[in-house]
């Protein structure tokens, strides 16, 4: 395993959280490493999400591991001595099946993001259903999968997410509040109820708990500047020295670095 956090001492250029042609990525991993270049990065990770157990489009598949693989490796020799790359996979937990499992274990990977995408149906147990993305799909999927019980939907996801914690088998915990963005666009104001701050609360204590290297998420800043952990929790991560890293999370060469200046400020003067 690399040591993120010293990679990271190292220059304020980096990223460790990207996307691939294997997922749900823009562009072919080559134009997200030129751009990486262009834009004056050291280190940059490439962590795919990575093949479950369910059907997704924006996961890869056990067929295309080898070839991520593949041409990871062939990218880090021909940029070698101009940019250091990364193999990772951003790796959901679901029922049971997450990063400790040793189907992700045994592959040759720098270091394992773990994240919470996805929550069981409350008509099918059995069916889960992402409630990651855009707000308009989001709130589709509260009536045709949860009755409309945006609590419920919170709850489970903490549920989940406190349950990947508890499974390990990754360095770095992805956007650990992100239900946030999707439950106040549906009921506003959800973040400062009581019970929802529980449930937060509980959840960072867990990840303090474990060590995990916490992601300050850039993904949303451009459209919603939101960032994951909200930055109302950076003077709390100061205070508890808790490991953080600033990843764009891109799914577009052109917006490895979105974010990340505006994220890093915020973070230093908390």
């Amino acid at each position: 395993m690399v040591d993120l956090i010293q990679l990271a001492k190292e220059t304020t250029k980096y990223n460790f959280h990207s996307h691939t042609q294997f997922c749900d990525g823009r562009a072919c991993m080559e134009e997200f490493v030129e751009s990486a270049i262009a834009h004056g990065f050291k280190h940059y990770g490439f962590s795919p999400h990575s093949p479950i157990a369910i059907e997704s489009s924006c996961n890869m598949s056990w067929d295309d591991v080898d070839k991520y693989l593949d041409e990871f490796a062939r990218l880090k020799m021909k940029y070698h001595g101009k940019i250091n790359l990364y193999a990772s996979m951003e790796i959901d937990y679901i029922d049971g099946y997450g990063p400790a499992h040793a189907s992700y274990q045994s592959l040759p990977l720098d270091y394992r993001i773990g994240s919470v995408h996805f929550i069981p149906s409350f008509l099918d147990k059995s069916e889960y259903v992402d409630i990651d993305g855009r707000y308009e799909n989001f709130k589709l999927k509260m009536s045709k999968y949860f009755n409309d019980d945006i609590e419920m939907v919170v709850r489970s996801y903490f549920t989940q997410s406190l349950k990947l914690v508890e499974c390990g088998g990754f360095e770095v915990i992805a956007h650990c509040d992100k239900i946030g963005l999707n439950a106040s666009c549906y009921r506003p104001g959800i973040e400062d109820e009581d019970w929802y701050q529980v449930l937060l609360n509980r959840h960072f204590e867990a990840i303090m708990d474990m060590k995990y290297i916490v992601e300050i998420n850039t993904k949303a800043w451009e459209q919603h500047h939101r960032l994951f952990p909200h930055s109302k929790f950076f003077a709390m991560l100061k205070k508890h020295n808790v490991p953080v890293l600033i990843n764009s999370d891109t799914h577009y060469p052109e917006l490895v670095n979105a974010g990340r200046d505006e994220a890093m400020a915020l973070f230093l003067n908390s």
